[in-house]
Parts: structure tokens; sequence; C-alpha cells
């Protein structure tokens, strides 16, 4: 199925009208009489009555039932007749196969469809908008699904098949977990302090977790608890349902709880938790709608991609050839360490906003890009997609002003090491003939414990400290730190800052030593900055590690410098790390540029 039949699936489809046919069916003659053999013939119009012929009225002709146009009840009974025609297959592909992942808007308009050769070409686009890599002949996203399915049935059925449980939910929709913190017979739990302290017993129960969910964030734990002990593990908000003794007086008490600080009647009535008071009980209540949201985003279908057949060929040898000029943009990549085996890979996307076409809308001019890109690796395999729209919006007066301004996007990638090459494409909704395309081969860094390594450096225009609910989630969030990345034209290119501005610059530093006897790490954190045309040094000062975080094998560099006593110019930041416990080195240099 081509691309352009996509749209086919996006509206509701036409019911096709049903025509049918009756064939009169001819009577056996029936037995004569001796009286109906001597009868005289009868001629039409006429009656024999007791040996009179008495005429009768002509009847009148009806118009036939089946030829008679229907009335607007008449055809909706009769599409809802057509529909319910839906065979078992169908029902079963619609309630099971693919219930954990098919949108609200895919149901209807699947259930709209009249017949089956509609239906199979809904299943046939439906698995194709999902294949990570749309020119093979194999649907790699199909085949994990079904395998995912089958897992569930077999590992997590409880009175009922496995798909259809909480976790084969979460299975199917998201895959294996990247860790799983398993209580399978439930017993003696020290609580953690966030929620309550104390000591209780509890019902099974496990807690997955995800370091990084598409479209929902880092550092995801789904809780589930089996409180029938039936091996019926139901997914929770609620952290204090595994807490077997939660309605026993005076049993399973918290830390306040112990000290008479606090009562148990205080646990119920706070919202979504009945967690029991404790240190960090205002924290938890604050997050409680944060929560909600992060589950309301488990629960729901995962994101559809490439929804927009001119991205998705854009990518592909039978993109169309545009009328337009190409829609220019900027795109850098940054390397961050999530675990040994993960790596962060933040893209941040710059396009001015002079190049995006405009509407006006209640005084208002607004501008609406689609922005979609995919990771393949060195064997061709797509590995990673996304889509998302963009909008910016300004005061029509002020829009000549601002044409010069940029606006940026920004998406965060989970890449194992190893060699990669990014695509992305650009469309201008309100042009459609604008688009652009852009293409770069990466090297994803592999972190060994035994190296000492550091992240990209990272030069920003913004760099702040954010709320504790928003740590690791979020645009331009890396840890608790919002950042906002410069963008150079080009890779050779450095980034330009006003002296207005501030400079600031972040990186992290991986695998300090630990000394074995002092337990602390032993380094020295020297930042330079050089100016290029004279070759002289503007800044050269040095910090402890140990005075950052002495035990810390990891550490966050973080520094802002105003910009307003430089010269318009070219500089360089460089960030010199010496381990004196491993007797190695690193540096990390970033060049950019002053202007008035």
């Amino acid at each position: 199925m081509n691309h352009k039949n996509l749209s086919i699936f996006a509206t509701i489809v036409a019911v096709t009208s049903v025509t049918c046919a009756m064939s009169a069916q001819p009577q056996a003659p029936a037995a004569q009489t001796p009286a109906a053999q001597t009868a005289p013939a009868q001629t039409p119009g006429t009656v024999q009555d007791n040996g009179k012929v008495v005429q009768t009225p002509p009847v009148e002709e009806k118009p036939d039932p089946l030829k008679r146009r229907l009335s607007d009840q008449q055809a909706v009974e009769q599409r809802k007749a057509v529909k319910a025609e839906m065979g078992n297959e169908y029902k079963k592909w619609l309630n099971q196969d693919v219930t954990w992942i098919i949108t609200e808007q895919e149901v209807k308009a699947f259930k709209s469809l009249a017949n089956d050769e509609e239906r199979d070409a809904f299943i046939e686009e439906f698995w194709r908008r999902r294949n990570p890599n749309p020119d093979s002949r194999e649907n790699e996203f199909k085949d994990e699904h079904y395998a995912r399915i089958a897992y569930s049935n077999e590992h997590f059925a409880s009175g009922k098949p496995g798909w259809m449980t909480d976790r084969g939910h979460i299975y199917i929709a998201f895959g294996k977990p990247d860790s799983i913190d398993s209580h399978p017979s439930g017993g003696n739990y020290e609580r953690p302090i966030e929620e309550g302290g104390g000591n209780t017993s509890t019902f099974p129960f496990e807690i997955w977790h995800y370091r990084y969910l598409e479209g929902i964030g880092e550092n995801i734990d789904i809780e589930f608890v089996d409180s029938c002990m039936c091996n019926d593990y139901h997914a929770t908000i609620d952290r204090s349902e595994k807490d077997a003794l939660k309605h026993t007086p005076g049993a399973g008490q918290s830390l306040f709880e112990s000290m008479g600080m606090a009562k148990q009647a205080d646990r119920y009535g706070n919202g979504l938790e009945q967690l029991p008071t404790g240190p960090e009980s205002q924290q938890n209540q604050s997050k409680q709608f944060d929560r909600l949201d992060q589950f309301a985003k488990i629960m729901a279908p995962p994101p559809v991609k490439f929804n927009d057949p001119d991205l998705d060929s854009a990518f592909t040898a039978d993109a169309k050839i545009l009328k337009g000029q190409p829609l220019l943009f900027d795109v850098r990549t940054d390397y961050v360490k999530l675990t040994n085996s993960t790596v962060m890979v933040p893209i941040t996307l710059q396009i001015r906003n002079g190049d995006i076409t405009y509407t006006n809308k209640d005084g208002d001019s607004v501008g609406l890009v689609n922005i979609a890109g995919r990771v393949s690796n060195i064997n061709h395999r797509i590995v990673q997609t996304f889509e998302d729209p963009v909008k910016v919006e300004t005061p029509s007066d002020l829009l000549e002003r601002t044409k010069n301004n940029l606006s940026v996007y920004w998406k965060a990638l989970p890449l194992p090491p190893g060699r990669y090459k990014i695509e992305i494409a650009v469309k201008d909704m309100n042009n459609p003939e604008h688009i652009g395309v852009w293409r770069r081969s990466v090297d994803v860094p592999k972190y060994d414990d035994d190296q000492l390594a550091s992240s990209s450096l990272i030069l920003a225009d913004q760099m702040e400290r954010v709320a504790t609910r928003e740590v690791g989630t979020g645009n331009f969030v890396i840890g608790n730190t919002k950042i906002r990345p410069r963008v150079p034209p080009t890779v050779s290119t450095p980034v330009t800052f006003h002296r207005g501005q501030n400079l600031n610059f972040w990186m992290q530093v991986y695998n300090l030593g630990i000394g074995a006897d002092t337990k602390k790490n032993d380094a020295t954190i020297e930042y330079q900055i050089l100016d290029l045309a004279t070759n002289k040094q503007i800044l050269d000062s040095s910090e402890s590690a140990s005075k950052l975080n002495p035990n810390a094998d990891q550490l966050t560099l973080e520094k802002t410098m105003s910009l307003s006593t430089l010269e318009p110019g070219r500089y360089q930041v460089t960030i010199l790390v010496n381990d004196a416990n491993k007797q190695q080195k690193i540096a990390q240099s970033a060049p950019f540029t002053v202007i008035q």
C-alpha cells in the first residue's frame, strides 16, 4: 500500500451501499376440481359470483420496497446491520490482538468500515504505520508485538489470559522492563523514607523500572500488587496498597507513628495515596497530579509514528519533487551517559522564525511545523523514530521584528554505544511544499568503567535548576538541570552569543577513581577560556573534585559567566580533568563567538 492511502484511515471510511435482489418463485399449479374444470374463464378485473360477473376496482400498484429510496433512519439502520456483520476474526484482532496499542481514533475508524475488504486494508495500513523500517518486507514491530502477547500469556496468566492482566498490558505496550524488584511472597518490608519509614508486612508486589519511555520520561517505576494473593497483580498509583497491615490498628507503624508524631488515621483522606505521615509527606502530596498524569500516559496506547506521509516519504527514494525552497534548519547532537549500556543523545534543532509560514488568527501570527526523525544502525535497521508538531506564535504587529528570532526543539534519544545515521525531516504545515531534510552519521561513545570519561561539553544560553517533580523529564532537562544548548549552523562553526548574554557551560565527568584507603576521589578540574585571536587566557581557574562531592565517581560541572566584559571575537572554552587516583587526564573544548 502506498503512502497516499494513509489518509483513508485518518477519517471515517464511507460505508458502501448495499443492494438486494429478490426473484419471484413460481408456484406449483393447484389440483383441479371438476367444478373448476367446467367454470368459465374469468377476465381480468372480474370475479364470478353465483354465475354473475362482477366488476372489481383496479388493483393499485404499490412501489417495490426494495427499489424505494430509504429514509435517513432506514439508511442508518441498514449501515448498522452491515457493520454488525464483522466476523469473529476482526473482533478478535480489535478487542484482543491490538487492544493495548490501538488509538481511540483508529478504533472509531475501524468500527465504521463496511466490509472485510476495507478492514483488511485498514489492518495492513495499521501495521505499516508502526513498522520501524517501512522499506522492509518484514515488520519487526508486528513480530515483536505478537511475541510479547505469547510471553504475557505464558507468564502472567491468573484465572484469565496473561494479555488481559495489567502486567501483560504493560509488557505488550512497552516491552521488558530494565529491572524488576520482585517480592513474590510479600512479608517483612522496611518502608523507604518517602513512603513514611517504619516496618510492616506486605502482599506480594513487583516494581518494574524503565530507564526511559518515549513520551513519558526517564526512570519510570510501575508498581503491581497482588492484594488477593491469587497471582493477579494489578497496577496501582497508591504505594500503600501493598501494605497488608494498613487496616490493622497499631500494626505496621511508620517512623512518625512509632514516635507519637502521627496517627494511623492520618493516612486516610489525603488524596491518591494513603501513605503514613512522614518527613516527605508534603513532597508526596505535591507530586500527586504528576503521578496521576504519568499513570494516564502509561495506560494510554503508545504514540503512532509518522502520521504525515510527506515526512514519511522524505526519508525514502520515492519522495516527491518539491516546487518550493527547502526549509532550512540547524541541528546539534550531544552525548550523556545513562548506564554502561545506554547513552542519552539529546538532539537540538533550531529554526529561524522568518523561515516559517504564518497564518493570522485573532491578531496573532501562528506558524506550525511538523518534525519527524529516525535513527538507523550500520545494518540500516531503524532503531528509533519520533514525530512532533511545534507551534510558533507571535503578535502580528511584532512578526517583522521577530523574524530573526530562533525557535528551538529538543529530543532526547536513549541509544546503545555504536555508529548510527540520524535523519530529520521538517515540514511547514502552512506551506506543504516547504520541507527540509537533515542527515548525519554519529558515533555514540562507550563509557568503560576503568576509563576516565566525560559527556559532551554543552554551551547554553539558558541553564537553571528544575523543581523536584521535573527532575529527568521535560524539554532541555538533563538530571536536575534545564539547559538549552546553542546550535551552530555547521559542525565546524562556533556557536554565537551576544555580549548582553551569559555564557553557561555544562559537562559531566564519569569514572573518577576512588582511593582504596581514603574512599574519596582525588581530581583537579581546570576551567579555561582562550581568546583565539590573541591566544591570551581570559579565564584560568581550578577546583578540587573532593570539594564538589568527595565520595562520588561521577560529577556534574555547571558554570555561568557574563560576557559583557569580553570584546567581540572568537573564543574557546576548555575543561581539563586530572585524576590523581587513576593517573588519567581528559579534556573537552568548545569554540564560541561573541558579537555586539
